[in-house]
């Protein structure tokens, strides 16, 4: 983009925005260089801070008159580089989209603007007896919008499901402005699942303005089980014993021993340092049937070698064991320089053996891995610790990142779960997926976004940048699907 065009944009955008809400100089655009993966940084030449609908219109109208690549920000949270700015456009920060705009405990429904923090909406309903199920550990901070980008889940999406199954409609604008309502208040609705295309879509089709979710009635009781094992495969045999049985616990979490002893220094929430592994077990429901599963699954966890079962005695205990879960990454923060965060998914059955084989290429690398995850669904957070002021470690960091993807998808599984691509996994979507099924993620944005303009470079990979990763083979030099664009 020439600097005459960006003079002419900003011209124009500071006719729509008041002066306080349009930001360019270096210093006050600083603050929106990077999401929660700070490896990965750029000044947005503006950044653009609406409150209504008609100037988040009135931005994505202009950026594509002008050809302006457009980032949408929610809360900056997110572990991947999705709201990473581009360097030659505009950084859409919809912080300022933060009311609740209508509950409906009846039909036990929210509608909402996407800089609603998560936490809010359950605070606002719990009157109602009511709450928001996905929970990721940042809900304090992490916002409605960000969400239903990255299709978040938290501890308890093995029983209640991430975004994707809490959000029943959405109202989108598109890159030109038109605004397409996706989604309904009815069981169904005919033609294609655009809500579900829209969800995890990382901000490439479109910015959303408004989310209705699904709202649940808060659990009559909900108990914690805390139990300790000598080894990880202990802990990861016992996670497949307890859903064979057919018990689905609200949350499943796994702990290896260094994130065990970090969290523990950090909240001091009660748990054993000296185990190799613990797994956190929420049970929730009626009276009857918790206290009934809280029994079967206590034996389960010591038949299959757990060498402590602790039941929380009350709601603050039940409480502190989770706030140990959900301050693992902070925690870990605090026995390392820097810190980076992994994201693949993998059958319950593989948790030992992959566990096994991210030691041994942490041994191989030199640099130290805790593990923390939501092991029902087989999510792994595997933190790899390193030094940002140690030169060439964030390459070996990225590096051994990637090969514990690798290893996620030869295990049968995926390079994420719930923290999106991005930046930081977007080669390693070149070794999950093929050049077929890559050239059809291209064509969906395009009938979305058909110049590319909307958070470019992201999520899905260019079969030359395939090529270029060496997953994907050129023979003598004829690329496949020539009419992609590359860059």
């Amino acid at each position: 983009m020439s600097q005459e065009s960006l003079d002419q944009l900003v011209k124009e955008l500071a006719s729509v925005l008041p002066p306080e809400a349009l930001l360019r100089s270096s210093e006050a655009c600083r603050p929106y260089e990077c999401d929660g993966l700070t490896g990965y940084r750029a000044l947005p030449a503006v950044v653009a801070l609406p409150d209504s609908f008609a100037q988040v219109q009135s931005i994505l109208k202009l950026c594509e008159r002008y050809r302006v690549p457009l980032v949408a920000r929610g809360a900056g949270t997110g572990l991947s580089g999705g709201a990473t700015p581009h360097p030659e456009g505009v950084l859409l920060s919809m912080a300022r989209f933060n009311r609740i705009i209508a509950i409906d405990p009846a039909a036990r429904t929210a509608r909402v603007q996407p800089g609603v923090r998560n936490l809010a909406i359950s605070e606002a309903v719990a009157e109602d007896g009511l709450y928001f199920a996905p929970d990721p550990s940042s809900q304090i901070a992490c916002t409605i919008g960000g969400n239903v980008a990255e299709n978040a889940g938290g501890v308890h999406c093995l029983k209640y499901g991430l975004t994707v199954h809490n959000v029943i409609a959405a109202q989108v604008v598109l890159m030109g402005g038109e605004v397409l309502t996706v989604g309904g208040t009815a069981p169904d609705a005919p033609g294609y699942d655009l809500l579900a295309t829209i969800i995890g879509s990382e901000g490439m089709l479109g910015v959303v303005t408004e989310v209705t979710v699904r709202l649940l009635p808060l659990p009559e009781s909900a108990r914690v089980l805390l139990a300790a094992f000598n080894t990880v495969d202990e802990a990861a045999k016992a996670v497949a014993q307890v859903i064979g049985q057919g018990i689905i616990p609200a949350g499943l979490e796994m702990m290896d021993n260094p994130a065990i002893v970090a969290a523990e220094d950090f909240v001091q929430a009660g748990y054993p340092t000296d185990a190799a592994a613990i797994l956190l077990c929420e049970i929730d429901g009626t009276i009857a049937e918790v206290e009934s599963e809280i029994a079967t699954v206590s034996s389960l966890l010591r038949d299959n070698g757990a060498f402590d079962v602790k039941l929380a005695r009350d709601e603050a205990e039940r409480l502190r064991f989770w706030s140990g879960r959900k301050n693992a990454f902070p925690a870990v923060g605090r026995i390392s320089p820097d810190y980076y965060c992994i994201d693949g998914t993998i059958p319950r059955k593989a948790i030992g053996e992959v566990l096994s084989g991210i030691a041994a290429l942490a041994a191989k690398s030199g640099l130290r891995v805790a593990n923390v995850f939501h092991a029902g669904d087989g999510n792994l957070h595997p933190l790899i610790l390193y030094d940002a002021g140690q030169p060439g470690e964030f390459e070996r960091t990225e590096a051994l990142g990637g090969e514990i993807l690798e290893l996620c998808v030869r295990a049968g599984g995926t390079i994420t779960g719930e923290h999106g691509v991005g930046l930081e996994k977007i080669d390693h979507m070149c070794v999950q997926f093929t050049q077929a099924e890559l050239a059809q993620f291209h064509a969906l944005k395009a009938v979305f976004d058909p110049h590319g303009l909307l958070n470019p470079g992201k999520a899905v990979p260019t079969l030359a940048r395939c090529a270029e990763f060496n997953a994907m083979h050129v023979h003598q030099g004829q690329l496949p699907h020539p009419d992609i664009p590359r860059f």
